[in-house]
């Protein structure tokens, strides 16, 4: 049985926005498919190029954030893992990390934030070998939650990090 739903643009409860195709397919195992554009301009997901590898961009990104006193709270290695099932994917790391001085505001004005704090750079190489940093656009977290306008600067930096890292 399928289900697909053709382009939808609107707004969804709790004052989501979406604007993606979706075919799901329903099978015993609940395989889905799901084919969108993941950057297109309402997905709140932006990018950068990097001119390294993975790994040089992830240690490029932790020294910068260990040189701005900003926390690293993990580093998932996405690959690594998938290797360790048995599974091949390009490389691929989430670095998360955050400043509570600049988060808790945050969390404190809109509860619903915490959900995506702390922040995440993702860092990727895609099928032709490009890597790219990407993370939640600070704009579409705070339309998302709905934390004041004031607030957004303690997020913000997130495209000053990536920028740099990849650069």
């Amino acid at each position: 049985m399928f289900l697909a739903l053709s382009k939808a643009s609107g707004r969804g409860g709790g004052g989501v926005y979406f604007d993606c195709q979706v075919t799901v397919l329903l099978h015993p195992m609940f395989e889905c498919e799901r084919t969108s554009k993941m950057q297109s301009a309402g997905s709140g997901i932006k990018s950068v190029p990097s001119a390294h590898s993975v790994d040089e961009t992830v240690g490029r990104l932790k020294t910068i954030l260990e040189t701005r006193g900003v926390a690293l709270f993990a580093l998932v290695d996405h690959s690594g893992e998938a290797v360790k099932v048995g599974m091949k994917m390009p490389p691929t790391k989430l670095l998360i990390f955050g400043n509570p001085a600049a988060g808790t505001p945050l969390m404190v004005a809109a509860p619903s934030i915490a959900i995506d704090l702390p922040l995440k750079i993702l860092v990727a190489e895609d099928a032709a070998g490009r890597v790219s940093l990407s993370w939640n656009d600070p704009a579409w977290l705070q339309s998302r939650h709905g934390f004041p306008a004031d607030l957004l600067p303690n997020i913000a930096v997130v495209e000053a990090l990536a920028t740099k890292a990849g650069t």
